[in-house]
């Protein structure tokens, strides 16, 4: 019998998990039997992926970086990838702009639906959090990201998936000191590495054999927990302009893929399918990037040398679905509370959404905090940030699951396109996870 393969699995999986997470709501006792039972599943399998992302991320760099031989390939590689998650992300920025402008989805907010949204949500312990947690952002200095790229302390750092730039900083500096002494002498540890890397690409392996049961859980999770209907439907149009504008991003992607890397956009995505299954359950483009690595690695055939620097960095500094979603959050709520925001408000948009998506948590949640930063930027009255935060909070969570899927697809497509234009696309070589396991299964 031909096995499914993965993706289907995953999406097989999602299905069933909503279907189950209605079902539970019929009950009175069913959403707290999903908590309870069901909602752990997933948790357990974000927290492996977790578990690994650190150590994928040291043994992958070194690995990529030693195997350069060459400094000046990292340095052009370097330039390459910021100067495309740039321009991919401004390129994000823009198609929101456009799209929010166009549609105008605020003017359709009623009085009512506002004053709805606020009472609900306007005093939510995790809208204050995030209003507290954007100034304190506002209030540090310029270069401040610089100076948090810096570890005081690499065990420390390591121990933290929050400081991933800290973690590849260090990464990065070990790497070419590796390359500044002789062979014989880097020779043990490049081998340590080498090993290292390898055999945490089999824990992905392993753990990707729970992916359709966690799915399950996770997508279950979501549906009991999930807010007022009623308010969802007020909001309907405003969320789906930022699914348009996800949508025209990913057709942006895939001309790349086709004009460019002259692949298949079809296959590419088929490819990547598991990890923007992965990226859409659990919203966190930093918990579904070991997967990432794996899919962009053995299925599309990135060399190591770009991927283990590309697609880290990306999940940092890259987040073009958050940047998008940012410039249509951001004008929907000025239109709904009637606050003009001018052609050069808009371009401040621009900038303020591409500086605040550097270094930007990979995680659920984290573009609610660039959200705030972006309204202060132009202007938006203080007192009304709580209800501007409140007007889109109860469809954040959905949205926030689309946008980390372009998140990750973003990653991927910019890997690809620097390994094609570097020489450094080769022929996909799929492994399982029993291809050395010598029992019977």
């Amino acid at each position: 019998m031909k096995k499914i393969a993965l993706h289907w699995q995953i999406m097989i999986g999602m299905v069933a998990g909503v279907l189950f997470g209605v079902l539970m709501t019929s009950f009175d006792w069913g959403a707290d039997f999903v908590i309870d039972w069901i909602a752990p599943i997933g948790t357990i399998f974000i927290k492996s992926l977790k578990l690994i992302a650190i150590p994928l991320i040291v043994a992958s760099l070194v690995k990529g970086i030693s195997d350069l031989e060459d400094i000046s390939k990292f340095k052009n590689i370097g330039l390459k990838t910021i100067t495309i998650y740039i321009l991919t992300t401004v390129v994000a920025i823009t198609i929101g702009l456009v799209m929010v402008n166009l549609f105008q989805p605020g003017s359709g907010i009623s009085a009512e639906t506002i004053d709805q949204l606020t009472t609900k949500y306007a005093e939510n312990s995790s809208v204050t959090s995030k209003l507290a947690e954007a100034q304190t952002q506002k209030t540090a200095g310029p270069l401040q990201f610089l100076t948090d790229m810096v570890p005081e302390n690499a065990v420390k750092a390591m121990g933290d998936n929050g400081l991933m730039l800290q973690v590849i900083f260090f990464t990065i500096f070990l790497g070419i000191s590796m390359l500044l002494v002789t062979p014989k002498q880097s020779a043990p540890l490049k081998a340590f590495f080498d090993s290292l890397n390898e055999i945490v690409l089999k824990m992905v392996d392993l753990i990707m054999l729970m992916a359709p049961f966690a799915v399950f859980a996770l997508l279950a999770k979501v549906v009991v927990t999930s807010d007022d209907p009623n308010l969802l439907i007020a909001l309907l149009k405003y969320a789906m302009v930022v699914v348009l504008g996800l949508g025209i991003m990913v057709c942006f992607y895939m001309s790349l893929i086709a004009f460019y890397v002259k692949k298949s956009p079809l296959w590419f995505l088929k490819q990547l399918a598991p990890a923007q299954l992965l990226a859409f359950s659990t919203s966190s483009s930093a918990a579904t990037l070991p997967v990432t690595m794996e899919r962009v690695d053995e299925h599309i055939g990135v060399d190591k040398e770009v991927s283990s620097f590309v697609l880290p960095v990306g999940a940092t500094i890259n987040m073009d679905g958050t940047s998008l979603y940012q410039g249509v959050a951001a004008v929907f709520i000025a239109q709904a509370l009637g606050h003009h925001l001018g052609f050069a408000d808009q371009l401040t948009i621009v900038l303020t959404a591409l500086l605040a998506s550097i270094g930007s948590a990979a995680v659920p949640g984290a573009g609610m905090v660039m959200l705030v930063i972006v309204l202060e930027a132009v202007g938006f009255p203080a007192e009304k940030l709580a209800i501007g935060l409140a007007l889109i909070f109860a469809v954040d969570r959905p949205l926030d699951m689309c946008r980390t899927v372009i998140n990750v697809t973003g990653d991927a497509t910019v890997a690809t396109v620097i390994a094609k234009s570097s020489g450094k696309l080769n022929p996909p070589e799929e492994k399982n996870w029993d291809d050395n396991y010598k029992g019977e299964i």
